[in-house]
Order: structure tokens, then C-alpha cells, then sequence
């Protein structure tokens, strides 16, 4: 064991933690506490949706303040639990704590295709979608204002999980062997946080043809045979949206040549800190990320990376220069 107390996850709806703090309770024989269920059953009471729940919280402090005591009290008690919520790991100050992620689209499917309550309903995926980043942007806020913390910034957190292609048993031990000091320690005792992403949504930042080596088969096949806790973690820039390679394009093609769901990375630059030269996350991506390095890696891989929107800004513009009767 770590000597950490407790697990705390937190993540939007459809990422994921509900199921995998279910489990990880299960596995390692501790009471799971659900501050999403309280807040539905809030949300119930008061004949309203948890979007329109928490759009209220914003103008009525009493809201936050009753979870907030409750939070508080559970994590003052000291008792060594699985916590699911979204503001856990700001009140739990010794524990392991969890950022679970997932592709909106797919969270959007997951949310949907669950039995719906008088608290969440949907209609389609696109409905569902967009609420569902609107329920995140009005709790990300509350929490700025509120407590001068951010849910979306990663350095928050000790292990950040994709679960967008990854199963909640898969997740559940990667989290366990963390927990248990088998895997990422360095990283976890040092630099956190420790990231386990799916390779098919990170971008690459070279041009394909000049990434020395990285057909070699004999490599593939030992990134293979050692798995996906054995490969060297990447090292990872975040844009606040999109996760990319600073170094380990080699490691990565391997992992999507093997088909691994995750792969380990260390957070180099997160949105407005430094990568290389002076160039924030953001700017870095902005520089490097073009449409032939998408493009090539996509074909070389069988990926299929949706075009950021720095670059259909520049598709569009190209496209109405070309257009009759338009200034270039």
C-alpha cells in the first residue's frame, strides 16, 4: 500500500467513475460513498433536473454548503474509503485522487443508453452531449468562484484515466497496481500527475517520415509482449482539450500497433505552461499539429483523430480564398 487513506474519483457523467469506484470498493474491501447520488436525490426532491440543480447552486450557497459539510465531515473522519465525486479531491487531502476522462461523444452514448431518472433525461446523443458539457461548465464555474479551484486543470489530480476505449476492470487495475505502489511510482511520488490515455487520441507533433525506427518490428513486438504497464511513460502536452507527444512517438506507434487501450505518460506542459523554446502547451500544439502530420499518422495507424480548431480555421479560410468573388 501507498499509505494513502482513501481513493477519491471524480469525472463528468459518462466517464466512467460511478462504474469503476463500484468495483475498485468491491476489490479492495472498502465502503464507497456517492456524493452524484445525494445530488440526484436533491435534485429529485426539488421536482428539478441536475443541470437545473446546478444551475440553481450558483445563485443558492445553501446547495454547495450542505454537500460541501458533508465532504468535509466523511474526509475529517478518517475513515479509509472509495469516494465518488466531483469535489472530493479538494476536501480529501491524503488521498489518491482520480481524474476519469472519456471522448464527450462517447460519454454522451454511455448517458444515454442508461435507464434515465426524473433528474437526467435525453433524447438523442446530441442532446445529450451538449447538456452534458453545459452541466460541466456550470460546475467547473461554481467551483472557480466558489473555492478558487479548477476540476479541469490536471495537476490537480494523481492519476488521470481514459476510459473511452478501456473496460472498468482494465481501469480498475491500472488503479490498483498505482495504489499498491506496482506502477508509476516515480512519477506518482514526484511529478504528477501520472497519465493513462488511449493512444488513439493523442496527436502526434512530427512529420511521419522523419520519426527514425519506428517500423522496426522487433520493437513492436516487445512493446507487445512487455504490455502497457512496462512501456517507458510518454511524454505528454495538454491543450485543455487535446493530449500530444512531446517525446515517445516510437512508443506510441508500438502501443497502437499492439492495440493496447492505455498508455502511460508523464504531464510535461498543461494549457499555458512552457513546453520547448517558449512556447506554452497550447502554442506548441498550434505550431506543430498540422494537417499532413494528422493526416500520415492517421493512415500509418488506422486512427482517426478529429481536425483541432486550429486547423479548420485554416481549412475554412483556404476554402473561402477560393471561392468566386472572395478576397484572398
Amino acid at each position: 500500500m501507498t499509505g494513502r487513506q482513501s481513493i477519491v474519483l471524480n469525472g463528468d457523467l459518462g466517464s466512467g467513475k460511478s462504474t469503476v469506484s463500484i468495483e475498485l470498493a468491491k476489490r479492495l474491501g472498502l465502503r464507497r460513498v456517492s456524493v452524484g447520488d445525494l445530488y440526484r436525490e436533491m435534485a429529485q426532491q426539488r421536482q428539478m433536473t441536475a443541470l437545473q440543480l446546478n444551475l440553481h447552486a450558483e445563485l443558492d450557497q445553501a446547495v454547495d454548503g450542505y454537500v460541501d459539510q458533508l465532504q468535509q465531515d466523511i474526509a475529517d473522519s478518517g475513515e479509509q474509503l472509495i469516494v465518488d465525486s466531483r469535489l472530493a479531491w479538494h476536501f480529501f487531502k491524503d488521498a489518491l485522487k482520480i481524474h476519469m476522462i472519456t471522448e464527450p461523444t462517447e460519454a454522451a452514448r454511455r448517458v444515454l443508453a442508461r435507464p434515465s431518472g426524473p433528474a437526467e433525461s435525453y433524447t438523442s446523443i446530441e442532446e445529450a452531449r451538449a447538456k452534458l458539457q453545459e452541466r460541466s461548465e456550470s460546475e467547473r464555474n461554481r467551483f472557480l468562484v466558489r473555492y478558487g479551484v479548477d476540476k479541469a486543470k490536471l495537476r490537480n489530480y494523481d492519476l488521470i484515466c481514459d476510459s473511452t476505449k478501456a473496460s472498468a476492470d482494465e481501469v480498475v487495475e491500472h488503479v490498483i497496481a498505482a495504489y499498491e505502489g506496482a506502477f508509476g511510482q516515480q512519477i506518482l511520488r514526484d511529478t504528477p500527475p501520472l497519465l493513462l490515455l488511449d493512444p488513439a487520441r493523442i496527436y502526434p507533433t512530427q512529420e511521419i517520415q522523419g520519426l527514425r525506427g519506428l517500423w522496426e518490428s522487433d520493437f513492436v513486438a516487445q512493446v507487445g509482449q512487455a504490455g502497457e504497464e512496462a512501456l517507458e511513460p510518454l511524454r505528454i502536452g495538454y491543450t485543455g482539450e487535446k493530449f500530444f507527444v512531446v517525446d515517445g512517438h516510437r512508443r506510441l506507434s508500438a502501443a497502437l500497433r499492439n492495440g493496447f487501450k492505455l498508455v502511460p505518460g508523464q504531464l510535461v506542459a498543461e494549457c499555458d505552461e512552457p513546453v520547448v523554446g517558449g512556447l506554452s502547451a497550447i502554442e506548441y500544439f498550434r505550431a506543430e499539429v498540422g494537417l499532413s502530420v494528422i493526416y500520415d499518422w492517421d493512415a500509418a495507424h488506422g486512427t482517426a483523430l478529429p481536425l483541432p480548431e486550429h486547423i479548420l480555421e485554416r481549412t475554412d479560410a483556404v476554402v473561402l480564398a477560393g471561392e468566386p468573388g472572395t478576397q484572398p
